[in-house]
Parts: C-alpha cells; structure tokens; sequence
C-alpha cells in the first residue's frame, strides 16, 4: 500500500513538472513567433516565410496536446476522471506534426531552439502516455487479471 501511495506522489510531481514546463515553452513560443520574430521572419523569402508559420503552428500543435493531455493526467490525480476513461482513445497524447530536419536546420536559432524543446517535451510525454498501456506488473496473477479486466469495461 505505501508503494502505491509512494508513486503516486511520484507521478503527481512528475506531471506537475512537465505541466510548468509545457506552460513557460508555450510563453515562450507565444512570444517569440507573435512578436521576436517578425524581424527575423521579414528577412526570409516567400517560401521560408510560409514555412517559418506553419513550424510555429506545429510548435503550438505539440504543445497543447502535451498540456491536454496533462491536464487530463491531473484530473485522475484528483479524482475527477477514472483511469479507465484517461485511457480513452479521445484523452491520450494527440499525434505530433513532424518537423523534417532540412527544415529545422534552415530556421533562426531561436526558432530551432523551441522547435527542438517541444519535440523533446513531446517525446518524454509520449513515453509516459505509451508507458499507461504496458501491462503493470502486480502482486499476484489475479491481480492482474482484475486490473486488466478493470480497465476492459
């Protein structure tokens, strides 16, 4: 029992972590591509302009499923919403637009800098959500059996 109570407190601070973490890189990215950039996405071309905006929508696209699917995890934590229910198909971690890496290298530094911060956010939080449909391994096999039926129905 102490284990349980134990890792939940674990997971609690991790996702309280990642949650200010997703939430001062989205001020950030806000700030930098709504304002600091406009110098430095006038000096490119046509094309690199288009490409400099839809990089900062899959920057913003990242990062809010990142924060949803977060807000979702605390929301179990609290009791709000089942276990059974987070791992509803609609509640897990929204699929990431894919930055191609020709492309991050043609950016400013700046750009490049939060582009790579929300694809690394992305990733440790998609091991996480990954990680919810493992089997978890339990004290006895009926256990087991009954956590798996649980979350079946």
């Amino acid at each position: 029992m102490t284990g349980d109570v134990t890792n939940a407190r674990i997971h609690r601070r991790l996702i309280d972590s990642l949650y200010v973490e997703a939430m001062v890189l989205a001020d950030e990215a806000r700030g930098y591509f709504d304002q600091g950039a406009r110098i430095e996405r006038e000096a490119l071309d046509p094309l690199g302009r288009v490409t400099f905006s839809c990089e900062s929508l899959k920057v913003t696209t990242r990062l809010m499923h990142i924060i949803a699917w977060l807000l979702t995890q605390r929301a179990v934590d609290a009791g709000e919403l089942s276990v059974r229910d987070a791992l509803d198909p609609a509640r897990r971690l929204g699929e990431a637009p894919v930055t191609d890496d020709a492309v991050l290298a043609q950016m400013p530094a700046d750009a490049q800098a939060l582009i790579a911060s929300s694809i690394d956010l992305y990733r440790r939080v998609a091991r996480l959500d990954d990680s919810q449909m493992e089997p978890q391994p339990s004290d006895s096999p009926v256990q087991y059996m009954q956590a798996r039926l649980a979350m079946a129905f």
